[in-house]
């Protein structure tokens, strides 16, 4: 054997040991790390391409210095809330106390929130609160297209920039990749400070590529706040060729659009850009108003916030647990957590679209469906079009709307954003619209289901392989 094989054999056995003992150094679940040195000794040219893009780890990464945290909080310095005197359920302020270890998350009484579940009436909104800015606009959305929607944004925030409004825009490097440089220049030259989060170049490209800022938010003058799942595109408004786009996304006004002004303050910092200190207009409190903590996660978080506060919530369900997502990818833990509180004759549904906008995450979605027939679990799928709501209804007070999919992406991999929401008037509005889409659903019958075609379970069982990195 010529010496440079042998030179390049002894170079890649020693990447893959050293991939192995970084793996193992990790601590991570023994499942995780046993599956990935199983890929590393098992496909080895292929292993290493997958552990580069799928398999490295940002926890405990920090996402804004600890002088700037301090900043944001003595600029919201909103009162501290005695949580046990909230006039709420026993789990409700469990859930409350628990958010507050996560992540610090301020509990804020006192919420107006108005509730979208169409394209068309949310932009609308938005972009009448833009043209009514007086101060500033703070924007992030994983995507926006270059089409009648995204324009008619980008002409909204323009005319306000040119107005002397400070505009500031964050915008997923690979959720609007298609979206033409143009697009974006255009609006920088109008005044708008746009910038990517995570840009994905070379030699970059493997260590960011995996993990995207998935967030939908918009803060106008510290006054109104959206959170959802609609990014900016002519489908959540036009719908697509099987249907209309069905969708949430809530606009907010009172104390908790403090918090989402923090969160897109941090991802600018993170991005490496002066921290935000604009002064937030007065936020009345409403008197009958929800209670509201928004939860941030991401990659570089030491919990997987969301997926914890979902664990204690459903675990705490004595009624009922209504969940609607466009990919049903749990983690095993969650799985169980579903499947233990429908074993106790909680009401547990879970809607997911019959038809997704990807066939492959349709696929990887049900290979879940049979575990969770069997313990008693309704599953509907939605037969209206594209259902890519990210609901969670828990009993008569809890609700979760934001951007988070039930799947190992958004809980693992994404920057995500959810409102925990305590109101027992608010929990009915939502209840009302899951029953709504109910009738444009069908529900999976489990005999029906075990005798699916072969194909299709073929087609499941390998896809659900991906389901980590899908």
């Amino acid at each position: 054997m010529a010496w440079y094989y042998i030179v390049l054999l002894v170079a890649y056995i020693g990447t893959i040991v050293s991939l192995v003992a970084v793996v193992l150094s990790e601590n991570r679940n023994p499942v995780k790390s046993l599956a990935w040195i199983t890929v590393l000794l098992m496909v080895p040219v292929f292993g290493v391409v997958l552990y580069i893009f799928f398999g490295r780890s940002l926890k405990n990464t920090r996402m804004i210095t600890r002088r700037n945290r301090r900043r944001l909080r003595r600029q919201e310095a909103y009162p501290p809330v005695d949580i046990a005197s909230l006039p709420l359920s026993h789990e409700s302020r469990q859930q409350i106390r628990m958010a507050q270890t996560l992540q610090g998350a301020i509990y804020y009484p006192g919420n107006k929130i108005e509730i979208f579940t169409d394209g068309r009436s949310k932009f609308d909104a938005l972009i009448a609160d833009i043209a009514a800015a007086k101060s500033y606009v703070l924007m992030e959305y994983y995507i926006i297209k270059d089409d009648t929607i995204g324009t008619a944004v980008a002409e909204a925030l323009m005319a306000k920039a040119r107005e002397g409004v400070k505009v500031r825009f964050i915008y997923d490097h690979i959720g609007s990749l298609h979206t033409p440089r143009r697009f974006f220049r255009k609006m920088q030259e109008a005044g708008i400070e746009a910038h990517p989060f995570f840009r994905v170049t070379f030699p970059h490209f493997a260590t960011r590529v995996n993990w995207r800022n998935h967030r939908k938010i918009a803060v106008i003058d510290g006054r109104v706040g959206y959170v959802g799942g609609m990014n900016i595109a002519d489908r959540y408004v036009d719908g697509v060729e099987y249907g209309h786009w069905r969708d949430t996304h809530l606009r907010v006004e009172g104390p908790a659009v403090g918090s989402l002004q923090s969160a897109v303050a941090v991802d600018w910092s993170f991005m490496g850009q002066p921290l935000i200190l604009d002064n937030p207009a007065n936020r009345t409190e409403h008197p009958s108003g929800a209670g509201i903590q928004l939860i941030t996660s991401g990659p570089t978080s030491h919990w997987s916030n969301i997926a914890m506060l979902f664990h204690k919530a459903i675990a705490n369900a004595r009624r009922r647990v209504f969940i609607q997502t466009p990919y049903f990818l749990p983690t095993d833990s969650l799985l169980r957590t579903l499947q233990a509180v429908a074993l106790s004759k909680v009401d547990v549904r879970i809607m997911i679209p019959a038809k997704s906008d990807s066939s492959i995450l349709t696929f990887a979605s049900y290979s879940y469906i049979q575990e969770c027939l069997r313990s008693g679990i309704k599953v509907y799928l939605y037969e209206g079009g594209m259902l890519h709501a990210k609901t969670v209804i828990v009993d008569d007070e809890f609700v979760s709307v934001g951007s988070a999919n039930f799947d190992f992406r958004s809980f693992e991999h994404n920057f995500e954003s959810n409102l925990m929401i305590y109101s027992p008037q608010l929990n009915e509005r939502m209840t009302d619209i899951f029953f709504a889409d109910m009738k444009l659903a069908t529900r999976v019958n489990p005999g029906t289901w075990q005798h699916r075609p072969r194909s299709q379970k073929i087609k499941e069982s390998m896809v659900r392989l991906l389901s980590p990195i899908l």
